[in-house]
């Protein structure tokens, strides 16, 4: 059996795999049902938003993601557990030229229902990450 840490390693591992291939029903079922997404610039975002916002069209190309999660630390309390990661997150439209790329922080909480850990709120720090000409 896995230790609680190794469950959130692979909760988080998931989510990325499952965001790269496109699979909107994989991450939601990482989430609670009142998950609350944070992110600057706009008000709180909860579970159906996210799913409103992460459907492309029937026949339409789908935006390309990339991204890599560098956990910083881990605390378990009873059912109850954060995740601190530092987040670099690459998406390219179809047909755009250049990607958009973000990096910076997270604070995830995560809360453990029915024995699984799901994610429960998000505090996303991410910014533009700006490139230089050369």
């Amino acid at each position: 059996m896995l230790s609680d840490e190794e469950q959130i390693r692979e909760l988080v591992q998931t989510w990325h795999s499952a965001t790269k291939a496109g699979d909107i029903d994989a991450v939601l079922s990482l989430m609670t049902e009142d998950v609350v997404f944070l992110v600057s610039g706009r008000p709180p975002m909860s579970k159906a938003e996210f799913a409103a916002l992460s459907q492309v069209p029937h026949g339409s190309p789908r935006p390309k993601f990339e991204s890599a999660a560098e956990i910083q630390e881990i605390q378990v309390s009873g059912d109850m557990a954060y995740l601190w990661s530092k987040l670099s997150v690459t998406v390219t439209a179809p047909g755009a030229e250049q990607p958009i790329e973000r990096a910076g922080h997270t604070l995830t909480v995560l809360r453990r229902v029915g024995g699984m850990w799901l994610l429960a709120r998000d505090a996303n720090l991410l910014a533009p990450v700006q490139r230089t000409s050369t």
